[in-house]
């Protein structure tokens, strides 16, 4: 990936007749690379472009606001190749070992797009449909691999070790159903508390929505502007 998007950058520069590959080619090749080129063919009536702005803000402020959160890089509502309608970029941060508190705000701010589209239209759409998968991914390895989870307890199921993992479930029925419930509450928990995060910061999603749909992408320099600096140190 990293040779992808350095291949990119350089092209990139090569058509914006740039003799160096600078900082904004770049960003320009990560794009590209993670989320495809860009579908200006792909055109959005009004209103879903509206719950699309406001879904990325929902991301966007969500991940300003929560402490263990990744920082913000960009926030886009350009369509792209990859099938995306928006998406929210945030900075890998080098850690190797996280806690429940750091995992727990990451699924709350994978779960703010439809807690957004939820508090201003009152509905949900199908443009939440990989951030749950990746908020139900994160919660099934914190219960059935990392040992996170109080009822479960300090035991893992995962053998990574195995290259030919068992189609059988190394655990009983019940048990099964325990693990279930217990991600469907972290998952619930999550959900909630980011629904009151928002509905707290209602005015700051207005301000990033509405500056999305003036400008289609707006930056961390922009976020800074709009809501000032996020109240937590940074690595």
């Amino acid at each position: 990936d990293i040779a992808n998007v350095c291949n990119e950058a350089a092209l990139i520069a090569a058509r914006m007749r740039d003799d160096l590959v600078r900082e904004k080619h770049f960003e320009l090749a990560i794009e590209r690379v993670v989320g495809g080129l860009e579908k200006k063919s792909r055109v959005l009536s009004p209103d879903e472009k509206r719950t699309v702005a406001y879904h990325e803000a929902g991301h966007a402020v969500a991940g300003w606001f929560l402490r263990y959160a990744e920082p913000l890089l960009k926030v886009s509502i350009i369509p792209r190749g990859s099938g995306a309608l928006g998406y929210a970029q945030f900075m890998p941060q080098e850690q190797f070992l996280y806690s429940t508190e750091h995992l727990y705000d990451r699924m709350c701010m994978t779960l703010a797009g439809r807690a957004a589209e939820q508090i201003f239209f009152g509905i949900i759409t199908t443009g939440a449909g990989d951030d749950l998968q990746k908020v139900t991914k994160n919660a099934y390895a914190q219960v059935t691999a990392y040992g996170m989870n109080a009822r479960i307890g300090n035991v893992s199921f995962e053998d990574r070790s195995d290259p030919n993992p068992r189609f059988q479930k190394p655990y009983s029925e019940d048990t099964a159903q325990i693990i279930d419930q217990e991600v469907r509450k972290m998952i619930n928990s999550a959900y909630e508390r980011t629904l009151a995060l928002l509905t707290e910061k209602r005015d700051c999603v207005e301000k990033v929505a509405q500056l999305l749909l003036e400008r289609e992408v707006i930056n961390r320099e922009d976020m800074i502007n709009m809501l000032g600096k996020r109240p937590f140190p940074e690595k």
